[in-house]
């Protein structure tokens, strides 16, 4: 059996995976490609990018679900954890489908249109994805100020 302090080690590792991934890919992969590259030669990189960046973070998913459902159940389950913890629940899985579509729709759609270098379709593609990282981005920020802030809200 895992021990807690392991189960968090491995929970805090996927999450800066997958939203300090985001946040890298949002704020400087994308902005620097814009500033450098035409669209036949940045929308294929982001494509690319994004399709190593999404097989990464289905691990770091399936490892953030796996060890968060873990330390609840090792806490004594979900009747005894604290209520900030209900919260992360709710907005992990509102990641994790943020994720799904970004994966299983947007990301496929972007790349079929760079392979018909259909760059206009590409750039569609692209914007869908950069918004729903948006999403996803602000959402990890609120799961990671739940999980900091939640035991001093419960305490009050």
């Amino acid at each position: 059996m895992w021990t807690y302090p392991t189960l968090l080690l491995v929970h805090l590792l996927a999450t800066t995976f997958w939203v300090g991934g985001m946040a890298v890919l949002h704020l400087c992969v994308r902005p620097a490609a814009v500033v450098t590259l035409a669209p036949p030669q940045r929308l294929p990189l982001m494509a690319e990018t994004l399709r190593r960046f999404v097989r990464g973070a289905a691990v770091a998913v399936l490892a953030v679900w796996a060890s968060g459902l873990a330390m609840i159940e090792v806490a004594g389950g979900m009747a005894v954890v604290l209520r900030h913890v209900h919260l992360m629940l709710a907005l992990g899985l509102a990641m994790t489908l943020v994720y799904a579509l970004v994966a299983h729709q947007a990301l496929p759609r972007l790349t079929a249109a760079v392979a018909r270098q259909d760059w206009p379709a590409a750039g569609v593609a692209l914007a869908r994805i950069r918004m729903l990282v948006t999403v996803n981005l602000g959402l990890g920020v609120a799961v990671y100020a739940v999980a900091l802030l939640g035991r001093t809200w419960a305490a009050r």
